[in-house]
C-alpha cells in the first residue's frame, strides 16, 4: 500500500563538500522547530548515522541498494519514516558515484530514483564563483531525470549567494535553497575510516546547535519543509520476517565496538533475540544466561592496552567459545578474536595477528559466497557484503569467496557451525535467511543446556 512519507535526499557533488554538516544542521534545526524528524543514510557508512540518531532522539537506518532489493529498500524507508514529520536522506560521497569507477550502481542517484525522492544538491562553493553553475548544470544534465529540485552552496558567503542563487534560478528552473558560511568552530575531525564517531566528539550538542541557528539563518528551511512534502507516496510490500523462540544475544557495545546496522539488530529482535549490551573495555566477562554473541566492527586498534589489559573479559569470550557459543564477529570484532592487533594480546581464539597496511585494503563492496555450511548459511550460498578497514591479519580466513563487482575474488572469513568471522560487513535485511541461521543455533545452544 502507498505511504505518504515527506522526504528529501541531501546529495553531494563530491566527498568533503559538505554534506554531513548541511544535513546535521538541518536535523538539528528541524528538531528545534519541534518536528518528529527522520533521518537516513545512503550507503554502507555507520559513522554518519551516529551523527544523526544523536540530534533526532531516534536511530538513523541505512538505504542501500547493494544490499537491498527495490522494494526492500522501499519498506525501510517506510517502516522507519511511518510516524515521522519529514526524514532528511543523506547520500554517500557524490551523487552519480555508484559501486564502480563507470556506473551508478548503488549510488545516492539510484536511490532517489527508486524512491522517486526529491533531492537538494550540497555544492562546496570555496575557491569558486561561475564556475559553480558549471557544475550544477553537469550535475542536472548528466542523467536524464536527475531529481535534483534544487541546491545549496557550503562555504559561502553571502555576497557569492546573493548573485549566484538568482542565476541559479533564472538558468535552470531549479530552487536555490540557500547556504552555509564556513564554519570551523563546527567542523567534525576525520580519522582513517571517516569522521570520528559522535560519541568523540566534544561539545556535540553545542556545535550542532551552533549550526541549527545558523542554518535558520541561511537556509530556505521552510522551502525545504515544502519540498520534502510533495514527495510521492512510497509503494512497497511488506518484508516478513520469520518469528522464532527467544534467545539471549549479548551484543558488543562501547566506543571500540560501535558499527551494527540498526535495522539489522532489529530484523534480529523481530526473530525472538534479546541483544544484551556488554562492554568489553569495561565489563569483566560476558552477560549471564546467554545462547549467542555478536561482535561488530569498530576502532579496537584505538583501545589496544584497555582491551588486552582486560584479561577478565579475554578469558569469559574465549572459553565461551571454546564451549561452542554462537558468534559472529565483523571487521573490528574479528580482529578483537585473533591473536593480537598491532602486536598488542587479544582474545587469542583465532589464530593469525592484524597489522596496519596504512591504506584501505580490499575497500568495497563484495558479494560473499560460502564453501562449506556455516553459521549463517549452507555452501554456495551468497549475501551481499563490503569491506572497509586500513589493518589486515596473517590469516584472513577461507571459508567465503569475496567477488566485488569488477570479478575480483579473494578468500575470507573463518566459519564452523557455531561461528562467522571476518572483514566483511554485511545486513541481514539482504538476506534474513542468515540471521535466521544464527538464531537457530542459538535456540540449539540454549536447549544444549537444559
Amino acid at each position: 500500500m502507498p505511504t505518504r512519507i515527506p522526504r528529501l535526499i541531501l546529495a553531494g557533488t563530491n566527498s568533503g563538500c559538505g554534506k554531513t554538516t548541511t544535513v546535521c544542521a538541518l536535523l538539528q534545526a528541524l528538531v528545534n522547530r519541534n518536528l518528529k524528524t527522520g533521518a537516513f543514510k545512503c550507503g554502507p557508512d555507520y559513522i554518519d548515522p551516529m551523527f544523526h540518531s544523536r540530534i533526532i532522539g531516534a536511530k538513523s537506518a541505512n538505504l542501500d541498494l547493494h544490499f537491498f532489493t527495490p522494494n526492500t529498500l522501499n519498506y525501510l524507508l517506510a517502516k522507519n519514516a511511518a510516524d515521522r514529520d519529514i526524514s532528511v536522506i543523506e547520500g554517500v560521497m557524490g551523487y552519480y558515484d555508484g559501486a564502480g569507477l563507470t556506473s551508478t550502481s548503488g549510488s545516492t542517484y539510484e536511490v532517489a530514483r527508486v524512491t522517486d525522492s526529491p533531492v537538494v544538491l550540497v555544492v562546496g562553493a570555496k575557491g569558486a564563483s561561475l564556475s559553480i553553475l558549471a557544475t550544477i548544470q553537469g550535475f542536472l544534465n548528466f542523467c536524464p531525470d536527475s531529481h535534483i529540485k534544487g541546491v545549496i552552496l557550503n562555504q559561502c558567503t553571502a555576497m557569492t549567494y546573493a548573485a549566484l542563487s538568482a542565476e541559479i534560478e533564472k538558468r535552470f528552473k531549479i530552487r536555490a535553497f540557500g547556504f552555509l558560511p564556513g564554519l570551523p568552530e563546527c567542523a567534525l575531525e576525520s580519522r582513517h575510516l571517516g569522521l570520528v564517531t559522535a560519541a568523540e566528539v566534544e561539545n556535540l550538542k553545542e556545535k550542532m546547535q551552533i549550526l541549527a541557528k545558523q542554518a535558520e539563518k541561511t537556509l530556505d528551511i521552510d522551502g525545504l519543509i515544502g519540498l520534502a512534502n510533495s514527495a510521492m507516496s512510497v509503494a512497497c510490500e511488506p518484508v516478513t520476517l520469520p518469528k522464532k523462540e527467544p534467545v539471549r544475544i549479548a551484543m558488543a557495545r562501547d566506543k571500540a565496538f560501535c558499527f551494527y546496522y540498526e535495522d539489522s539488530l532489529e530484523a534480529l529482535k523481530e526473530m525472538g533475540a534479546e541483544l544484551v549490551p556488554f562492554s568489553p573495555l569495561t565489563d569483566k566477562k560476558l552477560p549471564e544466561n546467554i545462547h549467542g554473541l555478536y561482535l561488530g566492527g569498530g576502532y579496537p586498534e584505538l583501545y589496544l592496552e584497555q582491551l588486552s589489559g582486560n584479561v577478565e573479559m579475554l578469558h569469559s569470550i574465549r572459553k565461551a567459545l571454546e564451549n561452542g557459543l554462537p558468534c559472529i564477529a565483523e571487521c573490528g570484532g574479528f580482529m578483537y578474536l585473533t591473536q593480537s592487533i598491532g602486536g598488542v594480546p587479544m582474545v587469542g581464539f583465532l589464530k593469525g595477528e592484524c597489522f596496519n597496511t596504512g591504506k584501505l585494503t580490499r575497500f568495497g563492496y563484495v558479494t560473499l559466497q560460502a564453501k562449506m555450511d556455516n553459521l549463517l548459511c549452507k555452501a554456495g550460498q551468497k549475501i551481499a557484503a563490503h569491506e572497509f578497514h586500513h589493518w589486515d591479519c596473517t590469516a584472513p580466513g577461507d571459508t567465503f569467496t569475496a567477488t566485488k563487482p569488477t570479478g575480483k575474488q579473494w578468500n575470507c572469513a573463518v566459519s564452523s557451525q557455531t561461528l562467522y568471522a571476518g572483514y566483511p560487513h554485511f545486513h541481514f535485511y539482504s538476506n534474513p535467511a542468515f540471521a535466521e541461521g544464527f538464531i537457530d543455533t542459538c535456540i540449539k545452544e540454549k536447549h544444549r543446556h537444559d
